[in-house]
């Protein structure tokens, strides 16, 4: 299990400081009773809008477009981009609806793909590390994912607390329970157990446990080696799955990958650029869902420029 205590809700949570997360919670519950398309038109439009107040986010999500398909037509990146505007508003509603919605609606939203590589290795008593991305609409997808098939999430405590409860509250819906992000050995206990725990090496951790790997047009990326010491030390598989929605009809598809019996073990620079690999698989799978606006990339080796 994990380090921290399950967050419990508090008189204190009723103070003046909390009022605006009490509001915004609030907000996001009663917007989740709308029906889907109005969710979708106004996650378009708080997408748009809030990209025009921070212009700071849309430069970086040019950026790492620029960064990684140097070479796809700017007219094509430039249309990815503005998809992603839209579907970063939507991530907000996707979250209400991960957090609200009752299992019967999830349900109706979501199809499913590859999940017999699950029940192959349930049949083994094996556990598996999930490789997922950063999509924006990863909150739904680990809400649907564990109706499906529950398992661990890897959590970071928000740093308001009050907003922790609710958050926590709503991840483990569909989940057996939450591990800290920073509890090793509770991820060994679980993956040893044969548990699936849902892990994200996409993004920049920073220096420490990390490598520089490949990853699309970007020789060195910043990428955490976690996942070499996890699938080192319990023997797992490691599984890649994405979730992908469909804009015209939205429906969802979680869709879990072959596992990388490739991996190679004890090398945690090949392990890196590897999974990688496989990130990149995830992320063509719907580019415009990405999360794009992480500045992926703002972890360089000693001595070379930034690039943003």
């Amino acid at each position: 299990m994990s380090k921290f205590a399950t967050p419990t809700f508090k008189i204190a949570f009723l103070h003046p400081r909390y009022w605006l997360t009490l509001l915004l919670v609030g907000v996001m519950y009663l917007i989740s009773w709308l029906p889907y398309f109005i969710q979708f038109r106004l996650g378009q439009g708080l997408g748009r809008l809030a990209i025009k107040l921070i212009k700071k986010r849309g430069k970086t999500i040019a950026r790492n477009l620029e960064l990684c398909f140097p070479d796809m037509p700017k007219e094509e990146r430039d249309a990815i981009a503005r998809k992603n505007v839209d579907n970063t508003g939507l991530a907000m509603f996707e979250t209400g609806m991960a957090w609200f919605w009752p299992d019967i609606r999830v349900k109706r939203h979501v199809r499913y793909e590859g999940f017999e590589h699950l029940e192959a290795l349930e049949k083994q008593g094996k556990g598996a590390l999930m490789i997922a991305v950063h999509s924006l609409n990863l909150e739904l997808g680990g809400r649907a994912f564990g109706l499906k098939a529950p398992g661990v999430g890897v959590y970071r405590p928000n740093n308001n607390p009050c907003f922790d409860y609710f958050q926590f509250k709503g991840r483990v819906r569909s989940n057996k329970y939450l591990i800290d992000r920073k509890d090793v050995k509770g991820m060994l206990h679980a993956l040893r157990n044969g548990e699936w725990v849902w892990y994200a090496p996409d993004h920049d951790y920073g220096r420490r446990r990390s490598t520089f790997a490949p990853l699309f047009a970007v020789e060195k990326a910043c990428t955490t080696t976690g996942t070499s010491l996890l699938a080192d030390a319990s023997g797992c598989a490691l599984v890649p799955f994405a979730m992908v929605r469909d804009t015209d009809s939205g429906q969802y598809t979680v869709k879990v990958f072959p596992p990388l019996d490739a991996f190679p073990h004890n090398d945690p620079d090949a392990a890196a650029a590897y999974v990688n690999k496989a990130i990149e698989r995830s992320i063509m799978e719907a580019p415009e869902q990405y999360m794009w606006l992480h500045r992926r990339f703002k972890t360089r080796p000693e001595g070379e420029p930034s690039l943003y």
